[in-house]
Formats: structure tokens, sequence, C-alpha cells
């Protein structure tokens, strides 16, 4: 039960992951930090629903191995990611193809080699009967951690569509090649228009843009009509040519829930309504009013804006999440499959228990499906019916787990987007969230960094953190 004198030098509203971020930086720096959540737990959209022993997540995010604030950010460093297969996988015309430059390519020389086996590549006609790999995951600390996962090997590659040519493929894996090598600061200074249009300028063929580019934008950024900013886009091809695509071992709530075991106990606070916030207090529904040296907002846009009048609210993207479980496996081992054709509501899919074996019962299989924009009518029904035609296997016998519809999910980049939106309003009075940088895990963490440092520096606190702002906004190659 808290006191309504209780006093902390700050007080975070919103126990996301941008606001235990900020307080583990606020805390670690000797600065007493309350978090205050109105919901009954941690972790805000990155919620994690267990199912019969399944691990569903609400918001399927793509993260990547790219992303520096997961590996800078203080409380992370027990957090194991597991990858998805290489690239990933593109069904067109009743087919598969493996598409997307290997993981530590050096050079453009070598993605050229790379394409140029792809093109040579046998042309089954279906795909392999899956066996044992010996993959292990990827935690951040570098250290081994996490027991072997399974996975098998990829179907071979088709040449042709959706890739292009063997030249086209050439031209693309050295694009790849290149954007890794670039620092972000550099894509930052690119010209600025929405990506639809941005991609057609890129010296690319059209059936490479259509059949590759636009449906692994959409599905890193959760934007079906690639209406985001060009820069947000480089950005999100940069780290998927740079690191690998990954999800959190356990479900999306490892990240919070990390972020909130290595607080001081007693630091967050849930079930705690704000009503009202100034440079000085925070006053609460249950509790009353809660006296502090600044105050930083870290909660969603729309929240945000109620506690903030004037705070912009951004348009959001709704993003639908389908769970369904099996006890045969579809054979696409760990690979992001994605439908080249978009013939369909499924934008990405995936054998989640393939990349992230915690996921699900021994013996059972979870698959993990996105629908990007509003659903169609009957979408269990209309997912399946697509799911059969990418798997190529009968969906009749799945059972579906859950279906959760999230319509504010991701905040969407339009051009013009400003990635680094003020997080100091005035001194004493602070805001954060992926609403603030870029609609992405690693947005969130950089502005509850960059609101951190703010905090830090206008209290004259500096303790063992470093207050210049970090760089980049977002990933760099490794």
């Amino acid at each position: 039960m808290l006191e309504p004198a209780y006093q902390a030098d700050v007080v975070v509203v919103g126990a996301g992951v941008a606001g235990l971020s900020a307080a583990h930086r606020l805390t670690s720096a000797g600065v007493t930090t309350a978090v205050l959540e109105a919901a009954p737990c941690a972790g805000g959209r990155m919620a994690t629903e267990k199912v019969d022993g399944f691990r569903l997540d609400r918001i399927g995010q793509l993260l990547s191995t790219a992303y520096p604030e997961l590996a800078l950010t203080p409380g992370l460093d027990a957090l194991v990611l597991r990858p998805f297969a290489p690239g990933v996988l593109l069904h067109s015309d009743g087919r598969h193809h493996r598409a997307g430059a290997q993981a530590g390519a050096g050079s453009a020389r070598g993605a050229l080699h790379a394409v140029r086996a792809l093109a040579s590549a046998p042309r089954p006609g279906a795909l392999p009967r899956p066996r044992t790999g010996a993959s292990r995951a990827v935690p951040l600390s570098g250290r081994r951690a996490g027991a072997p996962w399974q996975t098998v090997p990829p179907p071979r590659v088709r040449a042709g569509a959706p890739l292009g040519t063997a030249v086209d493929q050439a031209r693309l894996g050295a694009a790849l090649t290149r954007l890794a090598a670039t620092p972000a600061e550099r894509l930052l200074r690119r010209p600025e228009a929405p990506a639809a249009e941005a991609l057609a300028a890129r010296g690319l063929p059209a059936r490479t843009i259509d059949g590759f580019l636009r449906p692994l934008l959409a599905a890193l950024l959760c934007d079906p009509d690639l209406t985001t900013s060009s820069r947000c886009a480089d950005l999100a091809l940069h780290a998927f040519a740079a690191g690998r695509l990954c999800l959190p071992e356990g479900g999306a709530e490892a990240l919070p829930e990390l972020l909130a075991r290595t607080l001081p106990p007693g630091t967050v606070h849930t079930g705690v309504r704000v009503t009202s916030v100034s440079t000085t207090s925070v006053t609460t529904a249950e509790h009353g009013e809660f006296r502090c040296r600044a105050v930083l907002v870290a909660t969603d846009a729309r929240t945000a804006a109620d506690l903030l009048p004037g705070l912009r609210v951004p348009d959001f993207h709704p993003v639908t999440v389908l769970h369904h479980t099996t006890d045969e496996p579809p054979p696409t081992g760990a690979a992001l499959l994605l439908d080249a054709d978009r013939g369909g509501p499924v934008a990405h899919t995936a054998v989640t228990s393939r990349v992230d074996p915690s996921r699900a019962p021994a013996g059972r299989t979870l698959i993990s499906s996105t629908v990007l924009g509003t659903p169609p009518p009957g979408v269990d029904t209309a997912v399946r019916m697509h799911l059969s035609r990418l798997y190529g296997t009968s969906t009749a016998r799945w059972e579906t787990l859950a279906v959760h519809h999230t319509p504010e999910a991701v905040p969407a980049m339009r051009a013009p987007h400003d990635l680094r939106r003020p997080v100091r309003l005035l001194a004493g009075l602070y805001v954060c969230g992926d609403h603030r940088d870029t609609s992405t895990v690693q947005g969130a963490l950089h502005s509850a960094h960059r609101a951190a440092a703010a905090i830090l520096s206008d209290l004259g606190a500096t303790g063992s953190m470093h207050l210049a702002d970090p760089q980049p906004t977002v990933p760099r190659a490794a």
C-alpha cells in the first residue's frame, strides 16, 4: 500500500520497456525512482498470454540482433534471443524461395557469390523432410546460454520469381551488403519520401521490389501500404541486413520482466492509475499525490497526450496475431515466411516453436501468424485458408489457441517523421516511448536512454551514467 506522502526523486508513469529501462538507468545513477503502472502487471504492449503451456505474444513485433539498445540497456544482460533462419522464406506461385543476405556478409563480392549459388540451386517440386540441426540461441552477453534449439534445413530455392534473374539477385545482395555497412547517421541524411515511392528509385527491378522488399518491409514496419518514412524503412532494412531477425526466448514479456526484476525492490507499483502530472508531483486515483523532483511519462502515445495536453497523437497501425497448434509441424523450419504474392490476409507467419521451443509444450507445435491492417470478417477462417496455401498443407485440424487484435499496436511513422522528437518538455517534465523515436523496441529503449540522460543532466546527477545522447538512434552494423 503506497502512502500519499511517498516521495522520490523521479516518478516514472508507465511500466513498459521504455519506462522500466529509464528507471533502471536512473536508479543505477543513484536517483531514487518510483514506477507507477495502471495495469495489474508491468510490460505494456509487450505482453505474453499463457494458454495450456503455450506462450502467445499479443503483438508479434520482430526484433533484430543488430539493435544496439538491446545490448546497451542495463538489466538485459540475461536476455536470450532466438534467431530465425537467415534471411526470409518467400512464397510465390506455390513455391518457396529463400531470400536475404546471410548474416555477417563481408562484402559485395561475398553477396554476389551467395546469390549466384541461389541462382544455380536445383528446382525440386517439394520441400525436404525436416531433420534436426545444431544451431543455438544468441545470448546478448556473448556467452553461450540456452539449450540447443531444433531446426530444419531451408527448402531448396528456386531461381526466378520473386527474386528475378541471377543478375537481379546479385544486385539485391550487393545492395543489402552496402546498406549493412552504411552508418545510421548517413541513412538519416537521405531525402525523405513515403517508403513505397522511394523503393522505385533504388535501381532494383520491379520484380525484386514487389516480390521481396515490399513484403519484407511490411513485416518489419507493420505497415502494409508502406506509407512509412523512407528513412525509417532504410533503418529497418539496415538492421535486417546487419543482423538476424529474432524473438526473445520465453515470449515478448521476457524484456519487461528482466528489467523489472533487476530494479530495486519496491520500485514498481502496479494497479496505480495516474490522473495528472506536473513538474513536481503526480496525482493518482487510488493514492493521492506523490511529490518528486521530476516526472517521466513513459506510456503509450494516447495516454501520454491525455496527461500532457498538446502532445501530438500519431496514427496507428492495427495488428492481429493468430496462434495455432498442430501435432504435425509444417516443414519450413525456423524460417520467417512471407507471401510475395499478397494473396491473403497473412503478412508473415512462422513455426514459432521451431524458433523458440520454450513457447510450446514438448511434442506440440506453435504457428504464429500476423495480419496487418483491418482484419477481414471471419479472420480465423480466412487465415487458415491462406496458411494452407503458404505452408502447402491442410490446416483443417489445426487448433486455434488465440486471436489477438490490437487497434493501436504500432505508431505510424509517415513522412516526414522526426526520429528525435523531444523527450524533455521542460525542466522537470519528460516523455519517452516508441512514439518519440522509431516505432520499434529499439526506438522505445533509445528514447528511454535519451530521457534518462536529460533527467540526470537537469538534476545534476552524473552517477555512473554517460550523459551524452547515445548514438545511433537506430541499429548500426555489427
